[in-house]
């Protein structure tokens, strides 16, 4: 989830430099609401752009988890082939691999272009033995790189746009059925906590963003606490301790919500980049990963993160030392220095 929505700023500005253009992008089926409101089941080959598909073209579904988990299955043999007829079919001039790893650099060769545009040093570096054109990158951050990259597909100096996001209806209405049950008042704004993350290492405790729905409430605020698969446990424990309430979302409803709320406050999890890439405010508390490669790519951010932390992908179950430093009070402060700051301009 996070590699699509660092990636959606440098593909929405290379479709606003070349609206005319076909552009196609391979995903995998649980990503799919991130590009387009039509299920895969639903998808049609060439839709017409619209705000239920505004940046892409065509999608090509990559089921790596199902292929995974069954190598060498019949299934899975007949969907990679069928997935390499479907991308040499497409004809496409240039690919760029955004990952970086040797799995989508794979998934991007089978396209059979003529370019094959990947970064110089990926995350993966033996990927970069299957590109035609290797990018050597500058920027510091995932999406500053990926902008480096879509502009060597025609020389442009793109700078990243604030990304487009497909409007599903049914989700749309979900949404505003939840806030009225809510019954909120006219001017009572939301704040959603996303307290589940990629490894423990990474996860601010369940008791801590408690005391942060506490603190929020008490400013006025109606808290949501987003429970992904798995997450339940964590939504549950701060409800208990709070008046926040836990909800589980479809990723086509969480966009919806998320387009509604005044803060995000999560650590280095696909809801905070999600609020990130629709311009909402947002407070991130990092550990073991790195902010300023990985971190919200926006102004409209604050993030916390302790000096002790280091960089470490190792998947620890136990909170990162770092991060247990940051308090609620910590977080608390840098919600109302961010809010303040968006009602003073």
């Amino acid at each position: 989830m996070g590699d699509i929505l660092h990636a959606l700023p440098a593909v929405t500005a290379l479709r606003l430099a070349h609206p005319q253009w076909h552009i196609g992008w391979a995903v995998d089926p649980r990503w799919q609401p991130l590009l387009s409101a039509f299920t895969p089941h639903s998808q049609p080959a060439l839709p017409a752009r619209s705000a239920a598909q505004p940046l892409v073209d065509r999608l090509h579904f990559v089921d790596t988890r199902q292929w995974k988990r069954r190598p060498f299955s019949f299934k899975t043999a007949r969907g990679i082939r069928s997935l390499a007829r479907e991308l040499r079919a497409a004809h496409y001039d240039a690919v760029i691999d955004l990952q970086g790893a040797i799995r989508s650099a794979i998934v991007a060769r089978m396209a059979s272009s003529p370019r094959l545009i990947g970064e110089a040093k990926p995350r993966e570096w033996p990927a970069s033995w299957l590109f035609s054109e290797r990018i050597f990158t500058r920027g510091a951050h995932v999406v500053e790189q990926d902008v480096e990259l879509a502009s060597a597909i025609a020389g442009d100096a793109l700078s990243p746009a604030d990304p487009l996001l497909p409007v599903d209806p049914a989700a749309e209405m979900w949404c505003d059925e939840l806030l009225a049950s809510l019954s909120l008042t006219a001017a009572q704004p939301i704040a959603l906590i996303a307290p589940g993350a990629g490894w423990g290492a990474k996860r601010w405790p369940p008791e801590r963003y408690a005391a942060v729905a506490q603190g929020l409430a008490a400013r006025g605020f109606r808290v949501l606490v987003n429970a992904g698969p798995g997450e339940e446990s964590l939504a549950a424990t701060i409800a208990a301790h709070s008046p926040a309430v836990p909800l589980t979302a479809s990723l086509p409803q969480l966009v919806a919500l998320t387009r509604r709320i005044a803060v995000s406050i999560a650590g280095d999890t696909g809801p905070l980049h999600l609020a990130s890439a629709l311009g909402r405010p947002v407070v991130g508390i990092y550990g073991p990963t790195d902010p300023t490669r990985n971190g919200p790519f926006d102004a409209r951010a604050r993030i916390l993160r302790s000096p002790l932390s280091q960089r470490d992908h190792s998947r620890r179950t136990a909170p990162s030392p770092g991060l247990l430093t940051i308090s609620p009070a910590d977080v608390l402060a840098a919600a109302s220095d961010l809010l303040s700051e968006q009602i003073a301009s």
